[in-house]
């Protein structure tokens, strides 16, 4: 009698090596197919322009008209928040190269997204030049102790001309580490230079919802402000009983790189009764909320811009998202400013 084949011990050596590398040979051809659909989406090949209603609404500071949503600097100059997952960072730069960037602006632009935000200026300007682009900037100073007047005078004057900045704001680590240390003397020495040297709009940035409370309570000039702003309820949030003031300087048990606000229910009723504009970020805390949840949650609450990372891929949906929330919630508790 014939014995039954027994199927299981024919994998040779050479079949195996034959399937994989037609198994390598498909999964290339297939992320080759998806970088390039994406490539054709963010240059608009073959892509419908959006409609007006698929368009971020524009809010002003100052005298500059700025798009709602902008797209956080982050992710234009090279850096993401990735929590343990050590080789995101890697694969992130090698998907942003400056030839993905400049379709990432040319994108934005189509559906509304005028302004970067924080950092990347020699990318907006770079594209701006050869693409005749019109994407604006609000750059970041740096203020510490221990600077000089002169140099702080220098820093400003560089950041708004070198970057041609339609806004600046005071770096939110910087005014985080001098509300820490006592020293909202120099934010307001900082705001009150920048505003005579530019004649710009000028805010004051912080994950701490101590920045604003200290810069309302001693009578800081800025114009507007830039707080973090998300929800808590998400997995990796830090437990209530481990979150504390500045965790993100130092970090600590029960934080992993992507909680920016420790006390949201605490911003939303503090910013109500602020009357100025209010640019919230971090509103996904790195990622860990979907825009979905995100985008509703910050305008609803009374954040009047969102400062987001965004990839090619995520501007569509996330403009279109954008303009839908803002049209629906114009008669929001906190009133819109800018």
């Amino acid at each position: 009698m014939k014995k039954p084949e027994n199927n299981s011990g024919n994998l040779t050596r050479r079949s195996f090596f034959k399937g994989s590398l037609v198994a390598v040979a498909g999964a290339t051809t297939m992320f080759a197919s998806i970088r390039d659909a994406g490539s054709a989406e963010s240059s608009g090949q073959n892509q419908p322009q959006p409609s007006e209603q698929e368009k971020v609404p524009l809010g002003t500071l100052g005298k500059a008209k700025i798009s709602r949503l902008m797209l956080g600097g982050n992710l234009v100059s090279g850096y993401m928040h990735c929590r343990d997952l050590s080789y995101v960072y890697a694969l992130f730069r090698a998907y942003v190269t400056e030839e993905k960037l400049m379709e990432t602006f040319k994108l934005a632009e189509q559906y509304g997204i005028n302004t970067v935000f924080e950092s990347g200026a020699e990318y907006v300007l770079k594209y701006n030049k050869k693409y005749n682009g019109r994407m604006q900037i609000i750059p970041h100073i740096e203020v510490k102790e221990g600077q000089s007047d002169s140099e702080l005078r220098e820093h400003i004057k560089r950041q708004a001309t070198e970057t041609g900045a339609v806004a600046l704001y005071v770096w939110g680590v910087a005014a985080d580490l001098l509300v820490r240390d006592g020293r909202i003397d120099l934010i307001k020495k900082a705001v009150e230079m920048a505003k005579q040297e530019t004649g710009l709009p000028v805010g004051v940035g912080g994950h701490s919802l101590l920045v604003p409370v200290n810069c309302e309570k001693h009578g800081v000039p800025c114009d507007f402000y830039v707080k973090t702003f998300h929800s808590d309820n998400y997995p990796s949030a830090t437990p209530k009983h481990l979150r504390k003031e500045f965790i993100w300087l130092n970090g600590g048990e029960g934080w992993y790189d992507n909680m920016w606000c420790i006390n949201p229910e605490e911003t939303i009723q503090f910013m109500k009764e602020v009357k100025k504009p209010w640019i919230a970020f971090k509103v996904l805390a790195a990622g860990a909320i979907h825009p979905r949840q995100a985008f509703p949650y910050a305008f609803s609450n009374g954040a009047d811009f969102i400062a987001v990372g965004m990839f090619d891929f995520q501007i569509k949906e996330n403009a279109i998202l954008a303009a839908k929330v803002v049209r629906q919630i114009q008669n929001r508790a906190r009133p819109w400013y800018g």
